[in-house]
């Protein structure tokens, strides 16, 4: 057999979840391909002087095989993209994977295999997203108004956000610490474990446990590097992927539970809404739901978790 050689891009360091479970990925695909295998695992582009974003490109070109990334921004591409992040669809772990699992994201699969230079071959798990601010506590939406906060670029997170009275701005990832300290913003919204491996809670008092959006993360390929292996190359590459995909989501939810505990919080106010609280902001984005909805085949909607 030829050499595989295979580049796996990222934007973390070592010990998050998203790249643990690239190294069971590069591991299981060693065992089966053996010395055949040249596995390359770029941690962070970051640190190469890249925003995260130059990773779709990367994938795109063939200059990586495989990255992972935040799937709200295919939605350029395949706008039905923005039906994951519809706010507050998702309440639990249980509906977010049956969600990744099932038909609709199987759709997104097809879709985005028609448009762009990538596949995507697995479904990961990136966290609720949560609101942390360092101006007062978020508890209703009339707490929001003013302030202004960094967020992902996606058209339904700034309508999302707009819609409470938020301020929205882009920035990426590489420069939202620097945005955080210099008080360029008064609030982000992220998973948990990014805002504290960010050291975001250090700047900001109050973490507000919203779960306004599960954040889905997609593991892209490229295509014709895929399409083009032999059979049992493809085979195996399968098989590590659905071994890392199970490891990434075991690792986000042990994650998601255990940091609150594995850091210091002495400085910060951790906020759980009551349910009327969270209705509250419910009802408060339902225009943008129901805009979302006007956009897009009826049948799709069937395929979101109920209740």
């Amino acid at each position: 057999m030829a050499s595989i050689d295979i580049r796996f891009g990222g934007y973390q360091g070592a010990h998050s979840v998203h790249s643990r479970a690239v190294t069971v990925f590069g591991d299981t695909l060693a065992r089966s391909l053996g010395d055949d295998l040249n596995f390359e695992h770029t941690l962070n582009v970051m640190d190469l002087g890249h925003p995260a974003t130059d990773l779709l490109d990367m994938v795109t070109s063939g200059e990586m095989t495989f990255c992972y990334f935040a799937g709200s921004y295919l939605g350029a591409q395949v706008p039905e993209f923005e039906l994951l992040d519809l706010p507050f669809a998702v309440r639990d772990r249980e509906q977010a994977h049956a969600l990744l699992d099932g038909p609709l994201c199987q759709f997104l699969t097809d879709k985005i295999a028609d448009v762009a230079g990538y596949r995507v071959v697995s479904w990961w798990d990136n966290g609720f997203r949560h609101l942390t601010n360092g101006v007062r506590p978020i508890r209703r939406p009339e707490d929001c108004v003013g302030l202004k906060i960094r967020t992902l670029r996606s058209d339904i997170y700034t309508q999302t956000f707009s819609t409470l009275g938020f301020e929205p701005v882009f920035t990426d990832v590489k420069e939202l610490a620097a945005a955080v300290a210099s008080g360029a913003v008064d609030a982000q919204e992220n998973a948990l474990a990014n805002t504290f491996s960010l050291e975001v809670y250090k700047h900001h008092r109050w973490i507000t446990m919203s779960g306004h959006f599960f954040g889905p993360t997609v593991v892209l390929c490229h295509k014709p590097t895929y399409d083009g292996w032999p059979d049992d190359v493809r085979a195996a590459v399968d098989q590590a992927l659905a071994a890392a995909t199970a490891a990434q989501r075991s690792y986000a939810a042990a994650e998601e539970a255990a940091v609150l505990e594995k850091n210091d919080t002495s400085g910060n106010e951790i906020i759980e809404l009551t349910e009327d609280e969270r209705a509250a902001f419910v009802t408060a984005v339902q225009p943008v739901v129901e805009a979302t909805v006007a956009r897009h085949r009826d049948d799709l909607f069937e395929y979101l978790p109920k209740g």
